[in-house]
């Protein structure tokens, strides 16, 4: 296959054309790999086998030949040595077989001859043809002396020239003594033989200046005949007479013509008056491409001969009197002419390889071999070559074997001699195709990216995609003979970076390319047609959208030409501007838009009208066309007429023809053509059969008019079909029929009634009659009883009542397709490495697969793990190789696991049966990632960590590796520690590390291949062992507040052990995160003990699930922030986030409050400003005030109790306030509303226990449930007397639980 294909960015290289036949390849032409590839000659230049030399110039007799190493010469002349070093009038020119021989003093005939050049290296021996040498001669007249001719009027008469035979023939022509050409005509006529025919002289043919003039082209020299005299005599009237024949002579005659040649048939004759001649076939008609009747009807010319062009032809000559017949049988005869001619072989050692050489000829030639110019038969034997007539075969060819064959075909009418080389190589593959070639394609377009390589043997061309292991094969990928890979439809998808690998026996060569996929360039706005006045000006506009990476270039053009040199057009990146318009300027303007791939164009018309005084012109739609007439009637034809409508200020620019056939569709109006605006007539070609009605409608540039009135009915009658029905296919729906589809024709394409179809079909190349039936009313036919899979040639004319349609076109289709008999054979698997195998197998026979053949399908799963014995059902997994493939890659394969798999060839129709099953095992790979990685124990100094083993062994485990480094406030991260651990352990302390310090981990396990993924995971060491409750949400009135866990209480005493424990790394870092809806937003109010600088507030509609959608406020270091971007009436999930110095990974998150922005009330009377409002408030305050003093006066005379001093002991006096500067809190101690109340309802699997002191709140509160609390924590209600500390029940709608603090969270502030 050879193929060439220029790409954009890509240098001009040549190119390596490769030629498969058996398993061999052509040397490619790059000089880069013939300097170092050893090469048999080959013939480059010879002179042609017939050389006419000119006896004045030197001779010269080009052979060249090329070959590794370059070849030397040899000549034979009439077959023997020719040893030019004896003959100094011959020289040999320096690296090259081409002689020069020196004439001067010498007659050039001396050199005359047969000659042969040789061509010869160390790997064989070249020749040429056998080149003819002979001298040009133009031989002088011989000396005569012409008598006066004198003839009768009315007689036929010859005019001999008879030149001397010349090499080569000379070329004949009539002239007078003022070098003028003679007339001639079909009564005087000048023969191919060169002599002058009369049929019949006349009187004014009487002259004495008849010259004969014969002109030599080799030596461009012309030579006269004597004058001959001619007079006519006058006798009386000349007696008519029948025509006869001059040449050629009686009734028939016979001429042999080789094939390629050109055919004259002359045909001369006499008669009076003068005979008109015609010519015709027997049995066939002329070929119109090759066939001329030239010379007043008397010479018949066929070039280019061919056999089909043997048989009778038959002049026949008339007149009045009478006709006459001659008959001319022409037969074909062929010199030898090329079937196949033998191809360069490339072979490796061991390879197979034919040379076939395959000529034809009338009579058939015959095929003889040399070797190195020696006849094989006289050739060295060799056991592995094998001559069988035209082909000789090669097996296992050996180092050494190089050599050149000759072959020679030959029949009595000439020779064909090719030279072709047999080239044994071993070389590993090289890739032709420059490295990280940029290819650029628009997209929706073919893309190619080329691979050429070269390798002996050949190599094997794949490709891949990026970091892809799979190979490029299959839709939308096709990949050419040559290695080019072929994308159908180039998306933005396939852009990216391409792998070819060329690969044989000896080697693996590859090359890296680039595919960028550009947008394509496209006007959106069009300009627009046109209409100014004089004066004015005009834009045109044209706005384009096109790739961003490629550089647009506008050009506009006026009529197809370049704009008019003129300042009055201004030209801008998307419009052209015509100032002052004139009537020079209008016509048609494109704008066309460039880039390096590719370009749009638009178009619009420019009209320039005269300026008009006010009041201003108005351009409406023109009027309908008025009295249409039909005349010049014809059976396909007609001529329409009419008046046009007013235009209405603006010219008509087309007349648009319809038609409706009142036959067939009635009503229904088709365009049938248009005409310039200019004309009022058209000529309309018609179809049978229709019963035509015509209107007209007129177009200026407001828009079409209304239609004209109908013409009269003008019917078309009825004739034979002159189409066949369109989309002719044939294809099977089972495996044993055939169905012939087409599209059913219109009953305007019938012609007439009574349309039928005549389906015909027979088996392609078996077959020679049509098998045929005659349908009607129906599209399709279905013939049963076929053979699987057949090739048929089907074709459907259509035929009515008046006749046959034209001979339709042959279609081939296929009967029906059944499943593949034949499992694939020799199937073998070469595992490449532990993720990726390669399965071969033997195509099957194509007669066995019963179809078309789609490709094979490798059918593998994964039986179990070599780590493990236990099956490892996994679900099968299927790759198709389309084509017919022989080999196919298995790529995500699990390292270290035992494979099972089969092969299957499919069809259209499914699949055949599968091959045995075989297995094959890949070795082993890197683990997988640890199934997982914690901290089980967290000290001051020291974490344990525990592991599972990966889940994916893919191999023996050697061992795990374990790195860590602490990671500042800073998110900075320290230096690493590094610890290689044993295979059997599944934990480890670390000892001696920071206290109050966040460690990051990198977890991963190893094989005998390497390191797998890594785990990582972080965790912080304690300070102290802090206990944490399971966190309890509290909502108090119609206010949101999450109790998250708090930080401990200073002087609490140590709860019991179970059910708590130690603060996970993760702990949660925020708490007491609450809302509050106010005039000016939203108040979320929070408490935060994380490291972590970037704080945000993020919120979303409550019905919005999207992760992608939520709306966030950067907080800097506060721990409270307005949301001024919430409406009224919406619902919103709010929620307060920490994030790692990235600004991307959520490091902490709190839980989601529900906040609700009220509507905005409607407008009412505010009460709060009515006198009567305001009297009666201050009313009720003074009665309260009364009432409170008379309370406090009757509480004294009850007795005074300590509480002061009791609610003094549980006040935190190490309360510091947040540090706002660097976003750390000092020692935390906890304001008064999170104090734990003794007595308060807690849940049933916590436990509250009450310090050394007894009193307490709950000492005056009895039970403590009616203990409350006001909004700023302090306590409301009577004291009572001391109560009895107790476990409380769960369930007390005010109750709020203590919440714990994440002591390593806040240690971590310290």
């Amino acid at each position: 296959m050879e193929r060439a294909r220029t790409r954009v960015g890509a240098a001009v290289f040549l190119m390596l054309i490769l030629g498969r036949l058996g398993n061999a390849l052509e040397v490619p032409l790059d000089p880069n790999i013939l300097e170092g590839l050893p090469q048999p000659p080959t013939i480059t230049q010879q002179s042609p086998k017939d050389y006419i030399i000119d006896p004045r110039e030197n001779i010269v007799i080009h052979c060249e030949a090329k070959g590794k190493p370059h070849p030397s010469f040899s000549w034979t002349r009439n077959g023997t040595h020719f040893d030019i070093d004896h003959d100094p009038k011959v020289t040999m020119r320096p690296h090259s077989g081409t002689l020069v021989v020196d004439i001067s003093g010498e007659k050039a005939e001396t050199y005359e001859g047969i000659y042969q050049c040789t061509a010869r290296n160390e790997h064989g021996a070249a020749v040429s043809n056998n080149i003819v040498i002979r001298q040009s001669r133009s031989p002088l007249w011989s000396k005569e002396r012409n008598e006066p001719i004198r003839v009768q009027e009315g007689v036929s008469l010859v005019l001999q020239c008879r030149p001397p035979a010349g090499l080569p023939p000379p070329i004949i022509f009539w002239m007078d003594f003022n070098f003028q050409r003679l007339p001639q005509s079909s009564r005087v006529f000048q023969a191919l033989n060169g002599d002058l025919y009369f049929s019949n002289v006349l009187k004014k043919d009487s002259r004495n200046d008849y010259i004969c003039y014969a002109r030599f082209p080799h030596t461009q020299t012309i030579q006269q005949k004597q004058p001959i005299t001619l007079s006519v005599l006058n006798h009386g009237s000349a007696e008519e007479r029948k025509p006869t024949f001059l040449i050629p002579s009686g009734s028939s005659s016979s001429k042999m013509v080789l094939r390629g040649q050109v055919l004259e048939l002359e045909c001369i004759t006499e008669g009076l008056p003068t005979p008109e001649v015609s010519w015709s076939k027997l049995s066939g008609e002329f070929p119109d491409n090759r066939t001329s009747i030239l010379h007043f009807q008397k010479l018949l010319r066929i070039v280019n001969v061919s056999e089909a062009d043997a048989g009778e032809y038959h002049c026949t000559a008339h007149n009045r009197l009478a006709s006459v017949l001659h008959t001319i049988r022409v037969t074909v005869k062929a010199a030898p002419y090329w079937i196949s001619t033998p191809r360069n072989l490339v072979l490796a050692p061991r390879e197979k390889g034919l040379l076939i050489c395959r000529a034809s000829g009338t009579p058939k030639p015959t095929i003889t071999w040399a070797m190195n110019g020696i006849p094989i038969e006289n050739s060295p034997e060799d056991p592995n070559r094998k001559v069988e007539g035209d082909t000789i075969i090669f097996e296992e060819v050996q180092t050494g074997s190089s050599a050149v064959y000759q072959c020679n075909a030959s029949n009595e009418y000439g020779y064909l001699l090719s030279n072709a080389f047999i080239n044994v190589l071993s070389e590993t593959p090289r890739v032709l195709t420059p490295a990280n070639m940029v290819y650029q394609v628009i997209r929706n377009n073919h893309a190619f990216l080329d691979c050429s390589s070269f390798g002996s043997p050949i190599p094997k061309i794949t490709w891949f995609k990026d970091s892809q292991s799979s190979t490029l094969e299959g839709d939308p990928y096709l990949l050419h003979e040559n290695g080019t890979l072929e994308i159908y439809v180039a998306q933005a998808l396939n852009s990216g970076q391409y792998t070819c690998v060329a690969r044989n026996t000896l080697g693996i060569a590859e090359n890296h390319v680039y595919l960028e996929v550009k947008e394509p360039t496209r006007i959106l706005k069009q300009p627009e047609y046109k209409v100014s006045q004089r004066n004015r000006n005009v834009v045109f506009e044209c706005k384009v959208k096109h790739d961003p990476t490629l550089i647009p270039t506008m050009t506009w053009l006026k009529d197809n030409g370049e704009l008019p040199d003129d300042e009055r057009f201004l030209v801008d990146s998307d419009s052209l501007t015509i100032t002052d318009v004139t009537e020079n300027d209008a016509g048609t303007y494109t704008c066309i838009m460039n880039t390096t791939l590719d370009q749009d164009s638009a178009s619009a018309e420019l009209t320039v009208v005269e300026a008009t005084p006010t009041p201003a012109v108005i351009y409406e739609q023109p009027d309908p066309p008025t009295d249409l007439e039909l005349t010049d009637l014809k059976p396909k034809s007609v001529q329409l007429t009419w008046i046009p409508g007013d235009e209405h200020n603006s010219p008509i620019h087309k007349f648009v023809i319809q038609y409706t056939d009142s036959l067939h569709q009635h009503g229904h109006w088709h365009n049938l053509t248009d005409v310039p605006g200019s004309k009022t007539t058209a000529f309309l070609k018609l179809s049978p059969y229709v019963h035509y009605t015509f209107r007209v409608l007129a177009l200026n540039a407001v828009g079409l008019s209304n239609p004209s009135k109908p013409s009269h009915m003008y019917k078309t009658n009825p004739a034979a079909p002159d189409e066949n029905p369109s989309g002719v296919e044939g294809f099977g729906t089972e495996h044993d029929n055939l169905m012939i589809l087409w599209k059913p024709m219109s009953g305007l394409q019938a012609n007439g009634p009574g349309l039928q179809y005549k389906v015909m079909w027979r088996q392609k190349d078996v077959d020679k009659d049509w098998t045929s039936v005659t349908v009607a009313n129906v599209s399709k036919f279905m013939v049963s009883g076929m053979p699987t899979f057949t090739p048929y040639e089907v074709k459907v004319q259509a035929i009515n009542d008046y006749g046959i349609g034209p001979e339709p076109a042959v279609v081939t289709g296929h009967s029906g397709e059944d499943l593949p008999l034949q499992a694939p054979d020799s199937v073998q698997v070469l595992v490449l490495n532990s993720t990726l195998a390669e399965v071969h197998w033997e195509p099957v026979p194509p007669k066995t697969v019963r179809g078309l053949l789609k490709g094979y399908k490798v059918y593998y799963w994964r039986e179990r793990s070599l780590h493990k014995h236990n099956p490892h059902h996994v679900k099968q997994q299927v790759l198709t190789f389309s084509g017919n493939k022989s080999h196919g890659m298995l790529p995500g394969l699990q390292p270290y696991s035992l494979y099972l798999f089969n092969v299957r060839v499919y069809n259209s129709k499914g699949e055949g049966p599968a091959s045995s099953t075989l297995q094959f095992e890949t070795p082993e790979g890197v683990p997988g990632r640890p199934s997982f990685l914690r901290i089980t124990n967290s000290n001051l100094d020291s974490l344990t960590l525990e592991w599972g083993p990966p889940n994916d062994h893919n191999g023996h485990l050697t061992g795990y590796t374990l790195k860590y480094q602490p990671v500042n406030s800073s998110n900075e991260l320290g230096p690493m520690e590094e610890l290689a651990l044993p295979a059997n352990k599944t934990s480890v302390t670390l000892p001696n590390l920071k206290y109050s310090t966040r460690y990051k981990f990198y977890f991963n396990a190893k094989t005998g291949q390497g390191a797998g993924p890594v785990i990582t995971e972080e965790a912080v060491t304690i300070m102290d062992e802090v206990l944490m409750y399971q966190p309890s949400v509290d909502k108090v009135g119609g206010g949101n507040t999450q109790t998250q866990p708090s930080p401990p209480i200073a002087g609490s005493p140590p709860p019991p052990r179970h059910p708590f424990h130690k603060v996970h790394p993760a702990a949660p870092a925020f708490g007491n995160v609450s809302s509050s809806v106010g005039e000016d937003g939203t108040l979320i109010s929070w408490e935060y003990w994380g490291a972590e600088k970037h704080v945000y507030v993020e919120y979303i509609v409550k019905n919005d699930n999207s992760e992608e959608d939520w709306q966030k406020e950067y907080v800097n270091c506060s721990q409270a922030y307005v949301l001024k971007g919430l409406k009224e009436g919406l619902s919103y999930r709010v929620r307060v986030v920490a994030k790692g110095h990235d600004d991307q990974a959520v490091l902490h998150q709190s839980e989601e409050l529900l906040v609700t922005v009220p509507a905005v009330p409607s407008r009412q009377v505010d009460i709060a400003t009515q006198g009567w409002f305001i009297g009666l408030m201050c009313a009720i305050a003074l009665l309260i005030l009364i009432l409170l003093i008379i309370c406090f006066i009757k509480r004294n005379k009850g007795g005074k109790y300590p509480v002061k001093e009791k609610e003094d002991a549980h006040t935190d006096p190490e309360f510091q306030p947040m540090k706002e500067d660097d976003c750390t809190f000092g020692e935390y101690s906890d304001t008064e509303d999170h104090k734990p109340l003794k007595g308060s309802r807690t849940p049933s699997y916590r436990t509250v226990h009450r310090d050394n002191s007894d009193d307490s709140l709950v000492d005056y509160g009895g039970d403590g449930g009616d203990g409350q609390f006001n909004e700023d924590g302090s306590f409301i209600g009577q004291y009572s007397g001391n109560s009895s500390t107790r476990e409380t029940a769960v369930g007390h709608e005010h109750s709020e639980a203590p919440s714990p603090v994440n002591t390593t969270a806040m240690n971590s502030f310290v």
